[in-house]
């Protein structure tokens, strides 16, 4: 693989009727002034061949590329601001969300979103299926003096579209995130669930969680 290539990776679920569940490896360049994008596709039944295709791009935005677009699959990505009113219903459509998050976009939601994307350490993350968005979650990477100079991996906000619920969907999302902060180095995943929320704790232990700390709260 050209080693230009960037390490932060876009995982590609590829499911249906016709076709074995594969997961693919999408490795993606920077943007270049005046240039495209190129994207490599690895499969894992041809681990040493790659599918070559141009993703444009713009020198006058900042939005990133997007991954190609596979029949019948779901793509985890980095957020673009197109996607802010999906990301912004996901938040809402939820037991809690619905009383502190609103349905539509507002000034609060375009300046967290600008502070987000500005924050080489933060990422808005996206699971696209067939040109729509169906889960959201945001990741934080911290650097800290702690456990001997370990960076930690923060995931919040974890929302998936409620008739996407019970699919599987949420466990390869997570999945995919914990796999990008070991790639990144990291030491520690760690994340909030609310007390209230008892499947989720449930969901969490699955994916080898433990409920190690007790979280504390100040509103301000």
């Amino acid at each position: 693989m050209p080693a230009s290539l960037q390490n932060d990776a876009i995982d590609v679920v590829r499911t249906g009727s016709e076709f074995q569940r594969a997961w693919c490896w999408i490795m993606l360049e920077r943007p270049r002034t005046g240039d495209g994008n190129t994207v490599f596709a690895l499969n894992h039944k041809e681990p040493n061949k790659f599918k070559r295709a141009t993703v444009s791009s713009s020198a006058t935005t900042r939005e990133r590329p997007r991954a190609p677009t596979y029949a019948d699959s779901v793509i985890f990505r980095e957020a673009v601001h197109s996607d802010l009113p999906a990301i912004v219903a996901l938040l809402a459509d939820d037991v809690l969300g619905a009383s502190r998050d609103r349905p539509t976009v507002d000034e609060a939601y375009e300046r967290a979103f600008a502070d987000i994307d500005a924050d080489p350490r933060n990422v808005l993350v996206v699971a696209e299926d067939n040109g729509e968005v169906v889960a959201c979650m945001q990741i934080t990477y911290i650097p800290g003096l702690g456990r001997h100079g370990t960076e930690r991996c923060q995931i919040e906000a974890v929302r998936v579209r409620s008739d996407r619920r019970g699919q599987g969907l949420g466990r390869q999302f997570m999945t995919w995130a914990i796999e990008q902060a070991r790639k990144r180095g990291c030491g520690l995943v760690q994340l909030t669930s609310d007390k209230s929320r008892v499947d989720a704790h449930r969901f969490y232990a699955r994916l080898g969680f433990v409920a190690s700390h007790e979280g504390m709260k100040l509103a301000l």
